[in-house]
């Protein structure tokens, strides 16, 4: 119980100041109490904050039970329970705090480093602990990810209704790191472009679609992930521009653009880790014998094992088929009737036959 008239407050508000990095004796002669009692109200308050003191008054008000009661009812050791350490920090803390000024950046690994190398042989769990109880623990901002709404894999029902794009990497003989653009129609599971490059730019990406909108027309939709090329502005304008749809999918959901990612599965499998590619020309012809080879031989099993050529030629044929038939019917529903000649009559309905 507090001494001399001193509330709970003023007591929490000592203890709070000593923690701070007061020393015990000085607090003790401006408050007019021995170092003992100083002690006594640490073990009774020690970890109570201000606003517990209510909470604390009304468990004591409630639940009068002796320390020794508490404990059994716990199971915990009395002596446990009264324990109290007597290292000290204070060294420590204040050797923290001016590293800490010096080197405003460092975190506490650092700080430990500098600490053993002026021959201070500490733990690094006790440094740890003396560096947050000082309040010197950095403040670090947390990257911001992009919010994207989910994005399933749609059901197409034709080509050029969506294409999916992602980057693949790998290194040549040197070990220059290389990477692969690949764009997949996700109806025919066409390969229409293996771009081959050590770095690719939005400019460069976009290149790469008009080179083949020109050869097959433009897509619906585009899905691709939220890579840096692809959700620059320029990549953005040009979708609006044309009018393509730019599906972009979760941060850290590769399956909902599982088209690309599957066939990115194959590349890597049938091609770049089999293939040794001493420079970038070098890769590039490979990857691109490999694109010809799965469009024209390689059946796949999503296509009823066809080849995505001649899948794509099946769906080209039965589109004219149906193109013709609606065409057919639009210029005319019912066949032209015979020509039937009319004979020639009087008023009495005498039927006139010209001679031969």
């Amino acid at each position: 119980m507090p001494k001399k008239g001193h509330t709970e407050e003023q007591i929490v508000a000592v203890l709070r100041q000593v923690e701070a990095g007061a020393k015990v004796a000085e607090i003790c002669r401006k408050v007019g109490i021995s170092e003992a009692t100083y002690y006594l109200w640490k073990r009774q308050y020690s970890g109570v904050g201000l606003s517990e003191l209510p909470e604390l008054r009304q468990m004591r008000g409630e639940y009068a039970f002796s320390e020794r009661r508490a404990c059994g009812l716990v199971l915990l050791a009395v002596s446990s329970y009264r324990y109290r350490t007597r290292r000290d920090d204070e060294p420590l803390r204040t050797r923290l705090v001016e590293l800490a000024r010096s080197k405003p950046r460092f975190g506490y690994r650092r700080l430990l480093v500098l600490l053993r190398r002026t021959g201070e042989a500490v733990n690094h769990k006790r440094v740890h602990r003396v560096y947050r109880e000082a309040g010197l623990s950095l403040r670090r901002k947390r990257r911001t990810h992009c919010v994207r709404a989910g994005q399933p894999l749609r059901v197409c029902t034709g080509a050029n209704q969506e294409w999916a794009l992602d980057f693949v990497h790998d290194a040549v003989e040197c070990g220059r790191v290389i990477r692969v653009l690949s764009v997949v129609d996700a109806y025919t599971r066409e390969c229409l472009a293996l771009e081959v490059d050590t770095s690719f730019a939005s400019r460069r990406v976009t290149r790469v679609l008009e080179g083949i909108i020109a050869e097959r027309g433009q897509p619906l939709a585009i899905r691709c992930d939220n890579g840096p090329e692809l959700t620059s502005r320029h990549f953005l304008a040009w979708c609006v521009e044309r009018r393509i749809e730019l599906v972009h999918i979760q941060p850290g959901k590769p399956t909902q653009n599982g088209h690309v990612e599957s066939f990115n599965g194959r590349l890597r499998e049938e091609s770049l880790n089999v293939s040794w590619f001493q420079n970038l020309f070098d890769a590039r012809q490979k990857i691109a014998a490999w694109r010809k080879d799965y469009n024209e031989e390689r059946p796949h099993s999503s296509l009823d094992y066809r080849t995505p050529q001649e899948f794509a030629a099946l769906v080209r044929t039965k589109q004219e088929v149906l193109y013709v038939a609606d065409a057919g019917q639009e210029v005319s529903i019912a066949a032209p009737l015979p020509h039937t000649p009319i004979p020639a009559c009087d008023g009495d309905g005498v039927e006139f036959r010209i001679p031969k």
